[in-house]
């Protein structure tokens, strides 16, 4: 069943800028030729204060020796990546922290171009010591917002898998560093313990849904694909991944009204029992 048309329109809680620390914008990195400004219309922000930083770009090691041994002995920081509508803007919102090991991702960035993205506007923040790097981005041929899913879902996978290859400590701590890291997580989580959904009213005319669980390729495709298949339309999302655990927030709706309390049920119930079965019978749903 096709999904509404208005499909990842418009986002609750966007980004704030005014909990960032230390920004600068993409187009003030002299090395960055692969980032240009973004338009100034819906994305200008007040007292914004600007920087010109150096970084390292991704594939290339300039640290020295003892600075390197001294990163290493550190704990391996949570990777965080986010998607999140923006309804400032007609671009999407991409988010990846990792500590303060990330450096400009020049080659995510070419990653993302490769799957028919435009990356309009960089900005990296520091807040106390995680670094955090926020991605616009649109699709070439149309200049708008991604609103398919599966292109979400490639998104969030190729950012993954870049990270995975340019920072492998990474892999530890990510459900993909199990298939494509130099070191699997050691241990998994248990899908029992971290599976939780929850639906509730957000107004009259829609419903939030929250849904955490155990992170895997091809999850947020599931997951709305289930909706769509009791007609419930999804208006827009947040799509985070924390590590090895996945936490989506759905704005949806039925009927252009809120979902009702046996509506509700049927979908929790659904989704648990997708999110909850043995892998070996997803063929079987």
């Amino acid at each position: 069943m096709a999904i509404a048309n208005a499909f990842f329109t418009s986002l609750r809680s966007p980004i704030s800028d005014a909990d960032s620390g230390v920004k600068f914008t993409a187009s003030e990195v002299h090395s960055s030729a692969v980032v240009h400004a973004f338009s100034s219309s819906g994305t200008a922000t007040s007292r914004r204060r600007m920087y010109t930083v150096s970084c390292t770009l991704d594939s290339v090691d300039s640290l020295s020796p003892a600075l390197k041994d001294d990163q290493e002995s550190v704990s391996v920081p949570l990777p965080v990546v986010q998607i999140i509508q923006d309804p400032e803007c007609d671009a999407t919102t991409v988010e990846i922290s990792f500590g303060d090991r990330l450096g400009l991702l020049i080659d995510t960035m070419k990653a993302l171009k490769d799957l028919g993205l435009d990356v309009v506007k960089g900005i990296v923040t520091t807040q106390d010591s995680v670094k955090k790097t926020k991605f616009l981005i649109t699709r070439l041929d149309t200049g708008r917002k991604v609103e398919d899913p599966d292109l979400l879902e490639n998104i969030r996978l190729t950012i993954i898998n870049n990270l995975i290859k340019y920072h492998p400590e990474s892999s530890e701590r990510l459900a993909m560093g199990e298939t494509f890291g130099i070191k699997a997580p050691e241990k998994k989580p248990d899908i029992d313990i971290a599976t939780h959904i929850h639906v509730k009213d957000d107004g009259p005319k829609r419903s939030m849904l929250y849904v955490e669980t155990a992170d895997r390729s091809g999850l947020l495709i599931q997951v709305v694909k289930i909706m769509a298949d009791i007609n419930i339309d999804v208006e827009s999302a947040e799509i985070d991944t924390e590590g090895l655990i996945a936490k989506d927030t759905f704005y949806v709706s039925y009927r252009g009204a809120a979902l009702n309390s046996s509506l509700s049920q049927v979908l929790v119930n659904c989704l648990r029992y997708f999110l909850r079965r043995p892998e070996t019978d997803e063929d079987s749903y």
